[in-house]
């Protein structure tokens, strides 16, 4: 097994693990997932996805984020809850979405060798709102884990990636069954 086949292996493992405790709304899901995302940072820049790269220092950023605004609760809870997004955050998810495709696309013809750049782009700009949305236990953060995982499905498996394919695999079961426990959580 090459150093890059056992970094991409235990990076999926840590990720895997990462989702299962999102799904429980666990703040688990943040110490895990940097882990996973420290390593794909590597494994993406490698492969020459550099915006499945920049969305990884993105992912462990707001890891760290995440983890901190998940331990401080509205008044009177023991935890923040897990909610909708108001139909403006709706909004400006869908606007930021567009947007940094849109950006994101524009960098990666111009400035890198990205031979993926359309759909690099769109996972990473999907994937941008998705974080935030979870980072502050938004429901809607599913849908946005449910379009990147089914996207990065073929990706990976394009760019010879084919453990993190088979993870994102797991992660469209993972996020729709988070989705189905969130939506309940937040009634």
């Amino acid at each position: 097994m090459s150093i890059i086949s056992l970094l991409e292996t235990v990076a999926a493992i840590f990720g895997v693990l990462s989702v299962v405790m999102a799904r429980f709304a666990h703040i688990g899901v943040f110490p895990t997932g940097l882990v996973s995302t420290l390593l794909y940072i590597y494994i993406c820049w490698g492969a020459g996805l550099y915006a499945d790269m920049g969305i990884n220092v993105w992912y462990s950023l707001l890891s760290v984020y995440g983890w901190w605004r998940w331990l401080q609760p509205k008044a009177g809870l023991e935890e923040r809850a897990v909610s909708w997004s108001s139909p403006q955050l709706r909004r400006a998810s869908l606007l930021l979405t567009l947007a940094a495709w849109a950006v994101l696309y524009f960098v990666l013809r111009a400035f890198t060798d990205s031979t993926v750049p359309v759909a690099d782009a769109f996972t990473t700009a999907v994937a941008i709102v998705g974080m935030y949305l979870m980072a502050e236990k938004k429901v809607e953060n599913w849908l946005a884990w449910l379009v990147v995982d089914v996207v990065s499905v073929g990706l990976y498996a394009y760019k010879g990636l084919y453990i993190s394919s088979l993870q994102f695999v797991v992660f469209t079961a993972l996020a729709w069954w988070g989705w189905t426990s969130w939506k309940k959580l937040a009634k």
